[in-house]
């Protein structure tokens, strides 16, 4: 089983979207297993105090590495990796996700205030991954985002195992338009192609568009497909609930 620990200063904001849809069908079933851990109970004196105010000065609080050290350690982290969501570490992806997912688990440490003593991050080799180029609140959010990407990834978890397979970000390009009933909307119809049951047809024009908003949307993204294997930048499960 896949084992997800947080350690976080608000239990309570958890399972959240961890809780609903595939991801609920899968804890229940026990294709993975949800902890959090209240930095708070390893908190110093009479009020539980977490924090301290950064050494050389400056604004905000940062969170003390003997606190941070004594949560991470009373998890039976094993050979999970520690991840602190943090918006200096390296960049997360679906590539990191795919790894992830074949693991035994994941620890995060959601940070809160200015951030965390670099000194425990060191000890504790932890793993700085970044969200996206912004700053949240706490890491909460973000560490959902990740473990979700990660979760979905592994067998049994998404209502058709084969979607995750075929449109896995492994083509370096943004996924092409989809289109349902009705046939016509607001008076604009349903592509001729997709309805014509020639599936090579079909096959070309979803390549073709996917190589248009690829180029017109993340030419990035575009330019490393061009030097090899890649990540596709959009999918969701919804429709298998």
């Amino acid at each position: 089983m896949f084992q997800a620990s947080f350690i976080t200063l608000y239990p309570d904001a958890f399972p959240g979207p961890l809780g609903v849809s595939i991801l609920d069908r899968a804890q229940r079933d026990g294709l993975w297993a949800l902890e959090t851990v209240d930095l708070r109970t390893f908190g110093l004196g009479k009020h539980r105090q977490v924090d301290e105010k950064p050494a050389g000065g400056g604004a905000g609080l940062v969170l003390r590495p003997d606190v941070a050290a004594a949560a991470i350690d009373s998890v039976n982290a094993g050979d999970r990796p520690v991840i602190y969501p943090s918006p200096r570490g390296m960049p997360f992806t679906q590539s990191l996700a795919r790894d992830w997912a074949v693991g035994p688990g994941l620890v995060f440490f959601c940070g809160r205030f200015e951030g965390l003593d670099q000194r425990v991050i060191e000890k504790r080799n932890m793993i700085e991954v970044s969200l996206g180029d912004f700053v949240l609140a706490g890491g909460e959010v973000a560490a959902m985002a990740m473990l979700e990407a990660t979760l979905r990834l592994i067998p049994g978890v998404a209502g058709n195992q084969a979607s995750v397979e075929d449109e896995s970000f492994s083509d370096g390009r943004l996924e092409y338009p989809h289109y349902t009933l009705p046939r016509r909307w607001e008076n604009e119809p349903t592509p001729e192609v997709l309805l014509s049951g020639d599936h090579k047809a079909v096959k070309a024009w979803r390549n073709q568009q996917s190589e248009a908003l690829t180029k017109a949307r993340r030419p990035d993204l575009w330019a490393a497909s061009r030097n090899g294997p890649n990540l596709r930048a959009s999918e969701t499960d919804d429709e298998h609930d």
